[in-house]
């Protein structure tokens, strides 16, 4: 392990690097794609020009036509001091090799009084039922494009992103609703007379974003979600008077999703270990809030790819010890299935299989993990969470702690900062005292030195941003959001094994 100080338990380590076109290396992404492009630059995975279409209101729609013209120019803040905080974006171009087009290759639009009418409805599965059935009526039209459809842009008017959430509360109500237990009644396909409605619509998540995303899955089409706001040129927008970041981090970041949607891979780990694969567990508690949920997987390979798997037996939840457990059996048809999905996608022998869980690991589930695990492939079990209520560092006075610092605690545990004072910007970037994460290797061989250089360069393969690090490896980070996507929506069964479909 490389470090930077030592004490007897504490270790700086180095910032993991990255691997960009024609092997050269960097810290940062903003560094590696402007100075020598994407790692897929010169691949058959290559994206040359990014196939898009564009679905909002005219007026999103015309937001972001404006925004893709400008996505082929230079952006940066006029003062200088802050570049290193906020990197200067190049141009679509320069950074990822392809020229972005600036005009999307079909562009329909939708009523956007209408659109908002359905986002005001006073039940939060109808209003986002309707929602989504707006933009799913298009999405069933690309089967008869003459053109295969790289990504798919969704922009949404603030308004709508801010009603179609779960807990969203809607003060002027544009229907009547209905009751708790008619909508039970419904649920269960139940008809009154001349009452006509979609029962299938109380089987969806009530949020937008989360149902959208599971039930476009069917057209093979990734999806990126942008609100109107996030594609203004200044930092505030005028109608809603959202705050944003600057032009050039916006850009930054919507250009490394959108390649990445589109096929491309911005970058890779350099750390990577041949045949080594991390499988994140994902566990999401029901609507209903009873002891039933369900989970799903994340496997993450060496090459950078993510591939997601949904399990088919229920774990328990534990109200008292807020803890997830998968029987034997359970655990190991999860593992399996992971593991046959990855055979049809990559199919290279695997040497270990680091298993990542925000709970803990019992003794029943890691056997049936074990169970599946192939010959001669070590398996290794680690708990991960963030751990709010344990030590918190600093350097000096109040200073925040540097990204990287390790504090080990014995052979098997530690704690890692993931976020922290990062000295490639000279600055915190984060809104509270750094929370590290505890890590515990529960099961297997392996040294937490090893476990927390893997963890630490993890934190760098969110494709969804253009980030120096994330406080959490990827295994964790979108655990939630996988789980929503694949959990909230029971009766979609048609999911797409890729990562980039969930993100």
């Amino acid at each position: 392990m490389e470090e930077i100080e030592k004490t007897e338990k504490l270790v700086i380590l180095n910032e993991p690097t990255l691997q960009f076109a024609e092997g050269q290396d960097a810290i940062d992404p903003h560094d590696g794609l402007t100075l020598f492009g994407p790692f897929s630059l010169n691949q058959p995975s290559h994206p040359q020009s990014p196939t898009y279409i564009v679905i909002g209101t005219p007026e999103g729609v015309e937001r972001f036509k404006r925004w893709s013209t400008l996505m082929n120019k230079a952006a940066f803040m006029p003062q200088t001091e802050k570049h290193r905080l906020w990197p200067p974006y190049p141009g679509f171009e320069v950074a990822f090799g392809s020229k972005w087009c600036e005009k999307p290759a079909w562009a329909p639009t939708i009523d956007r009084a209408a659109l908002i009418e359905a986002s005001n409805k006073k039940d939060p599965h109808e209003r986002c039922f309707a929602v989504v059935e707006m933009f799913m009526d298009f999405f069933k039209k690309t089967k008869k494009l003459d053109f295969q459809v790289g990504v798919a842009i969704c922009v949404i008017p603030d308004e709508v992103w801010k009603n179609c959430r779960p807990q969203s509360q809607i003060a002027e109500p544009t229907d009547a609703g209905i009751s708790v237990k008619r909508k039970k009644s419904r649920k269960l396909g139940q008809l009154e007379f001349f009452e006509e409605y979609d029962p299938q619509q109380y089987h969806y998540s009530p949020d937008f974003r989360r149902q959208l995303k599971a039930r476009t899955m069917q057209y093979d089409i990734a999806l990126q979600i942008i609100r109107e706001s996030t594609l203004v040129e200044g930092d505030e927008d005028p109608i809603s008077g959202r705050g944003l970041t600057t032009l050039s981090d916006r850009m930054w970041n919507l250009g490394t999703a959108l390649y990445y949607k589109a096929g491309g891979k911005p970058w890779r780990l350099n750390s990577a270990r041949d045949g080594v694969c991390y499988i994140g567990i994902a566990y999401k508690l029901g609507e209903a809030k009873t002891n039933s949920a369900c989970c799903a997987a994340q496997m993450f390979l060496d090459t950078g790819d993510g591939i997601v798997f949904l399990g088919e037996d229920r774990p328990i939840y534990s109200p008292d010890k807020k803890q997830f457990t998968l029987t034997c059996d359970a655990s190991e048809k999860l593992l399996k299935g992971v593991l046959e999905t990855y055979k049809t996608l990559d199919g290279r022998p695997l040497k270990e299989i680091f298993i990542h869980c925000r709970s803990e690991i019992n003794a029943e589930q890691w056997e049936g993990y074990q169970k599946a695990c192939p010959d001669n492939c070590r398996l290794v079990g680690v708990r991960v969470r963030p751990e709010r209520n344990g030590p918190r560092l600093y350097r000096i006075g109040t200073r925040p702690v540097l990204r990287g610092t390790f504090w080990k605690v014995n052979e098997k545990s530690g704690y890692l900062y993931c976020s922290g004072f990062k000295p490639r910007i000279a600055a915190y970037d984060g809104w509270e005292t750094p929370v590290p994460l505890r890590l515990d290797v529960q099961y297997g061989d392996a040294p937490i030195e090893v476990v927390t250089r893997d963890i630490l360069g993890l934190t760098k393969l969110n494709y969804n941003a253009c980030r120096l690090g994330e406080s959490e490896p990827v295994t964790i980070k979108f655990s939630n959001a996988v789980g929503e996507i694949l959990i909230s929506n029971p009766t979609v069964t048609d999911h797409r094994p890729n990562f980039k479909f969930y993100i």
